[in-house]
C-alpha cells in the first residue's frame, strides 16, 4: 500500500531532511529536528504526492489517505496525552503548507484547529485561563473562515475594532474574556450571513476542510506569481503538515518568535530575531504589534525600550542559543527558525535555510568556511550565482544632500528611488509604463507579491525585520524600510504624512534599506564597492573553475567594466554596434547607398578610421587577453530608416537623392531578415566590407603591438557560416589583408580566424569547418532560433503558455536547451576536436551569463563562456560551481587545476 502520511515527534520520525521532494521543506526539517532530539510538537505530513494525486484526480484524495491520517492522528494523541475533539482534554492542531522550496506567506495556514463550543470550554478549564481559550477560539474562527470558507477578513476585523472601541482599549490583548466570547458569536454570525450555513463544529470536518484549503492554495494567484518569479515548477506540489498546537498566548510566561542564526541582512555571526510575549506566530510576521528583540545588543542597537528575550526569559534564551548552535552545526547553513514558548517550555516549530541578502550570503559563506563549519568548495556551492548580481548596483552617494523625513528599520539593504504608489496593482501598472516606483504600504501581505516584484523598493509603516515585506524584499534583492511608525498612510487619499510633510501618489521618495532612512526627492547614487567577502569568493571560484570567462563588449566603458569584474578577454565584439552613432551612421549609410564599389570603398575608408580607433582601445584595455571581433552580422536594412521623413534626413546627410534612399530601402527589404542577407553572406557579396574590417583589426593590433609589453591577441570571427566554402573564401580575404598590413607596417602580429557556430548545418559540418577555423564560438541565440525554428522576438507571446502546460521547463532563450541545442553543440565539439584536437571553443550568446547554461557548457567541455560585463562575476562563480559538480568536491582545498573533463554526450551521438 502506498505511504501517503509520515509521522514525527518524541525523538522519532519516518522522514529525514533529504526527503524534501516528498515531504516538502517544512515536513522534512520537522522530521529531522525531531530525530536529533529537539523539542518538536508531534505531528504528521501529507506528502507532495497527495497534492499531485489531488490535482490529477479532480480534487479527490487517494482512497487510503483517510485511514492513514486517522492512524497518524491517533499517534499524535498518544504522544501528547490529549484527544482530538475531546470534551475534557482536547488536542488542537495547526495545518500548514510546505513545498520543497520555501515560499514564505504564499500558501495558507490554519491554527487552533479542533476548537468548537464544547472544546473551548474544556480548554478554558484545563488551562485555567478563560481569556486564553476564547482568544484562541476567535482567532481560529477568523482564520478558518478566511482560509477555508473564503470570507474576506475585513468582515471580522470590523467586529474586532468595535469590540476594542466599546471596551476603550487599543490592543487585542486588552480585551476581557466576555468580550472575546461575544466576538466568537459575532464571527459565527458573519459566517451564517455570508454563506447561509453555520460554522463547522465537527473537528474532523474542520481538519479535512483545512487540508483541502492548503492543497488548493498551491494554485492561488500569489503562489503562482511567486513560482513564476522563482522558477518553481507547478508539478512539484506542496505537502501539508498537521502538528499539535503549542501556545504562545497563554500568559506572560508564553511567547512566540522568529529568529535567524545569523544576521540575514549583513551576514554577521550574531543571533538575530524578534518575539512577542503572550502572542501567536502570525502576530510576529503580520506586523500588528511591535515585536521585541532577542538580544540586549539588538535592543540597544535599534533604540528599543521593550525588553529583549535575553532579559525577559534568560533560561529560555540560553536554551535557544544552544539550539541555534546545534542547527547550524547539523545543517551547515544559516537557519530561519520559528519557536513558541508555552508556560516556560521551548518548542521548535520550524527550521529552514534562511533567506538572506546578497552581501549576507557571501559573508556567511566566507565566515562558515573560516570557522571550519564547511569547506571552501561547500561555501562556493552554497551560493546562488544570481545573488552576485545584486551586489553590482548603486548605493546612495554619501556626499549627496538628503532630506530625511522618517526612519524605520533597515529591513533589506540597498537604495532606491521612485514615484510613490500605494497599491501593488498600481506598482505593476506604472512599471509597465517604464516608471520606477516605491511601494508604500501600512503592511504588506502575500497578495502584494506582484507589486513587490515590480517596485524598486518597499516602505512599510508597520512590521519588523522579519515581517512579510522584509523577508520577501530580501529574497528579491529589493531595498526595504519597515516599521516607519512616524508615517501615516491614507490609502483613500493616496498620500502619506509625516509631521508637516505630505507626499502624494506620483511624487518621488528615496529609501535607504541599509540605514532605514526615508527621504523626499531623488538622491544621487554611487557605484558599488566590491571587496572583502566578494573578493574572497571570487578568488576561491577562480581557484577551482576550468572555464575562462570573457565579456561581450564593444565600447571602452564596457571593456573596462568587464576587466574590473575579472573578465579574461572579450569573447564578442559586435562591430555593427560601433556604427550606430553620429558621423558613423552617416558613413555607414553612405556605404549602403553607394551605387558601385568605388563609392562603397570611399565610405568604407571613413569607417576604417573609426573602427580602428575603437578596436585599438579594446586591445589596450584587455592588455594581452584575447579579443574576438565578429565581422558585420545584421542585414543592411537595419541601418536604413523606413518613414518618409527619416529617409529625407538620411538623403540630406548622405548627400544623395531621396529617390535613391527609397529605392535602396525597398531593395533591402526581406521576408525573413534573420535568415536572409546577413553575416558572412554580406562579406561574400561585398568583400570590401570584410577587407575594411580585417584591416581595422590588424592595423589596431600593429599599433598596440608597437607600444605595449603584452602583444594583443586578435581573433577574427566570421558569423553565420553554413558551408566550408564560405569560410574558405573569407579566410583568404582576411589572410591577404593581414599580409598586406604586416608588409605596410613592418611589424609582425599573431591572429586567429574562427567562426560562429549558429546554424545546425554548421554544427553538423564542424569537422570540416575545423580544417579552416582555428576556434569555434557558439552563437547560442541564433543556434537556439534555428534549432527550434523559433523567433526569440516573437516567442514571448506563447512561451509562457508552453511553460504553464509543461511543454518546456524554461525559456530556451534564457537557459540553454541541453537536449536539442546542447546535443548539437556536443556534436560540433566532438567533430571539431577530432580534426583540430586543441581547438579553443566557447559560447558568446546571452546564455554565457546564465548559471544553468554554464553548467551545460562545463559538461560539454567548452573552454570559455562570454557574457555581458555585469554578468562576469556571476559567470565566474557559476563556472566554479559547475566544475565542482562535474568533478565532485575535492577532499582538500587546493588551487591545482584539474584536467578538462571528457566531452559529455547529451544524446545518441
Amino acid at each position: 500500500m502506498a505511504k501517503w502520511v509520515y509521522d514525527f515527534g518524541n525523538g522519532k520520525a519516518d522522514g529525514r531532511a533529504d526527503m524534501k521532494n516528498l515531504l516538502g521543506g517544512k515536513g522534512a526539517n520537522l522530521a529531522e529536528m525531531a530525530s536529533i532530539g529537539l523539542p518538536v510538537p508531534p505531528g504528521f505530513t501529507l506528502t507532495t504526492e497527495v497534492c499531485t494525486h489531488f490535482y490529477q484526480n479532480d480534487c479527490q484524495y487517494p482512497k487510503e489517505l483517510e485511514q492513514q491520517v486517522e492512524k497518524a492522528l491517533n499517534l499524535v494523541e498518544s504522544r501528547t496525552g490529549r484527544k482530538f475533539g475531546d470534551s475534557t482534554n482536547p488536542l488542537l492542531v495547526s495545518v500548514r503548507s510546505g513545498a520543497r522550496a520555501s515560499m514564505p506567506g504564499m500558501m495558507d495556514t490554519v491554527l487552533n484547529l479542533g476548537l468548537n463550543d464544547t472544546t473551548v470550554e474544556a480548554l478554558a478549564k484545563k488551562s485555567g485561563d478563560r481569556r486564553f481559550a476564547f482568544d484562541s477560539y476567535r482567532r481560529f474562527v477568523q482564520m478558518y473562515s478566511d482560509v477555508v470558507l473564503g470570507i474576506e477578513i475585513n468582515h471580522f476585523e470590523k467586529h474586532l475594532e468595535r469590540a476594542k472601541e466599546k471596551r476603550g482599549v487599543k490592543q487585542d490583548c486588552e480585551l476581557l474574556p466576555e468580550d472575546l466570547e461575544k466576538l466568537v458569536k459575532s464571527y459565527k454570525a458573519v459566517v451564517q450571513l455570508e454563506l447561509g450555513e453555520e460554522f463547522p463544529e465537527d473537528p474532523k470536518a474542520q481538519l479535512w476542510g483545512a487540508v483541502g484549503a492548503v492543497f488548493n492554495s498551491w494554485m492561488n494567484q500569489r503562489a503562482k506569481t511567486y513560482r513564476s518569479l522563482h522558477d518553481i515548477p507547478e508539478w512539484w506540489g506542496t505537502a501539508v503538515n498537521v502538528q499539535a498546537m503549542v501556545f504562545g498566548n497563554m500568559g506572560n510566561d508564553c511567547a512566540t518568535g522568529v529568529a535567524f542564526t545569523r544576521d540575514p541582512s549583513t551576514g554577521k555571526n550574531e543571533f538575530y530575531g524578534e518575539f512577542l510575549v503572550n502572542a501567536q506566530g502570525e502576530d510576529v510576521v503580520a506586523g500588528i504589534r511591535t515585536p521585541q528583540e532577542l538580544t540586549i545588543r539588538a535592543r540597544q542597537s535599534h533604540g528599543s525600550d521593550l525588553p529583549s528575550l535575553e532579559e525577559v526569559m534568560p533560561n529560555i534564551f540560553r536554551e535557544l542559543l544552544s539550539v541555534r548552535s546545534q542547527l547550524e552545526t547539523h545543517y551547515k547553513d544559516m537557519q530561519d527558525i520559528e519557536f513558541t514558548i508555552q508556560q516556560g517550555k521551548l518548542y521548535m516549530l520550524q527550521t529552514r535555510n534562511g533567506k538572506r541578502t546578497a552581501p549576507a550570503a557571501l559573508q556567511i559563506a566566507v565566515d562558515m568556511a573560516s570557522e571550519g563549519l564547511i569547506t571552501k568548495s561547500q561555501a562556493l556551492l552554497s551560493l546562488k550565482p544570481d545573488l552576485i548580481d545584486q551586489l553590482l548596483h548603486p548605493t546612495l552617494d554619501p556626499k549627496a544632500k538628503k532630506e530625511i523625513i522618517a526612519k524605520g528599520l533597515p529591513a533589506s539593504p540597498g537604495a532606491a528611488g521612485g514615484k510613490v504608489v500605494f497599491s501593488a496593482d498600481e506598482a505593476v501598472r506604472r512599471c509597465k509604463d517604464g516608471e520606477k516606483v516605491i511601494l508604500v504600504r501600512i503592511e504588506t501581505s502575500p497578495d502584494d507579491i506582484h507589486g513587490l516584484h515590480a517596485a524598486e523598493g518597499v516602505l512599510t509603516t508597520r512590521g519588523g525585520m522579519t515581517s512579510h515585506a522584509a523577508v520577501v524584499a530580501r529574497g528579491m534583492g529589493r531595498p526595504c524600510v519597515a516599521g516607519a511608525g512616524s508615517i501615516t498612510v491614507d490609502y483613500a487619499a493616496a498620500k502619506l504624512t509625516v509631521g508637516s510633510v505630505t507626499v502624494t501618489e506620483g511624487q518621488i521618495l528615496t529609501i535607504d534599506g541599509s540605514k532605514g532612512e526615508v527621504m523626499v526627492g531623488e538622491v544621487p547614487t554611487v557605484p558599488p564597492q566590491l571587496s572583502g567577502s566578494f573578493g574572497t569568493i571570487m578568488q576561491w571560484a577562480d581557484e577551482v573553475r576550468d572555464m575562462k570567462v570573457r565579456a561581450n563588449a564593444e565600447t571602452p566603458a564596457d571593456a573596462r567594466q568587464a576587466k574590473e569584474f575579472g573578465a579574461e578577454g572579450i569573447g564578442l565584439v559586435r562591430t555593427e554596434h560601433m556604427f550606430f552613432e553620429g558621423q558613423r551612421i552617416v558613413a555607414m549609410r553612405q556605404m549602403i547607398l553607394a551605387t558601385d564599389e568605388a563609392d562603397r570603398r570611399q565610405a568604407l575608408d571613413k569607417l576604417l578610421v573609426m573602427q580602428r580607433e575603437d578596436i585599438t582601445e579594446l586591445f589596450r584595455i584587455m592588455d594581452g587577453n584575447p579579443v574576438t571581433v565578429r565581422l558585420l552580422d545584421p542585414p543592411l536594412h537595419e541601418f536604413i530608416p523606413h518613414t518618409e521623413a527619416e529617409m529625407a534626413l538620411v538623403a540630406k546627410a548622405a548627400g544623395v537623392p531621396l529617390d535613391r534612399v527609397r529605392r535602396r530601402a525597398a531593395e533591402l527589404q526581406e521576408a525573413n531578415p534573420m535568415l536572409g542577407h546577413r553575416g558572412c553572406r554580406l562579406a561574400i557579396t561585398y568583400p570590401e566590407i570584410c577587407e575594411m574590417q580585417a584591416r581595422a583589426i590588424f592595423e589596431a593590433a600593429a599599433e598596440v603591438g608597437r607600444s605595449s609589453k603584452k602583444l594583443p591577441v586578435a581573433e577574427v570571427m566570421v558569423p553565420l557560416v553554413a558551408t566550408v566554402e564560405e569560410l574558405k573564401l573569407l579566410k583568404g580575404v582576411i589572410e591577404k589583408t593581414a599580409d598586406a598590413v604586416k608588409k605596410e607596417q613592418g611589424i609582425t602580429f599573431t591572429y586567429k580566424i574562427g567562426t560562429m557556430i549558429e546554424l545546425p548545418r554548421a554544427a553538423l559540418q564542424a569537422g570540416r569547418l575545423a580544417e579552416m577555423a582555428e576556434f569555434f564560438s557558439f552563437g547560442t541565440n541564433d543556434l537556439t532560433q534555428t534549432t527550434y525554428g523559433l523567433s526569440r522576438d516573437d516567442a514571448g507571446s506563447f512561451l509562457p503558455e508552453y511553460k504553464a502546460k509543461g511543454i518546456v521547463e524554461h525559456d530556451p532563450f534564457v537557459s540553454l536547451d541541453p537536449d536539442g541545442v546542447g546535443e548539437l553543440i556536443t556534436m560540433a565539439v566532438q567533430r571539431g576536436r577530432s580534426t583540430r584536437p586543441e581547438m579553443k571553443m566557447g559560447i558568446c550568446g546571452e546564455h554565457g551569463g546564465d548559471p544553468a547554461s554554464i553548467e551545460v557548457c562545463e559538461k560539454i567541455g567548452l573552454d570559455y563562456v562570454s557574457c555581458s560585463p555585469f554578468r562576469v562575476p556571476v559567470a565566474r562563480l557559476a563556472a566554479a560551481q559547475s566544475a565542482l559538480k562535474t568533478k565532485g568536491e575535492p577532499t582538500k582545498q587546493s588551487s591545482t587545476k584539474k584536467t578538462k573533463p571528457r566531452v559529455q554526450n547529451f544524446g545518441p551521438w
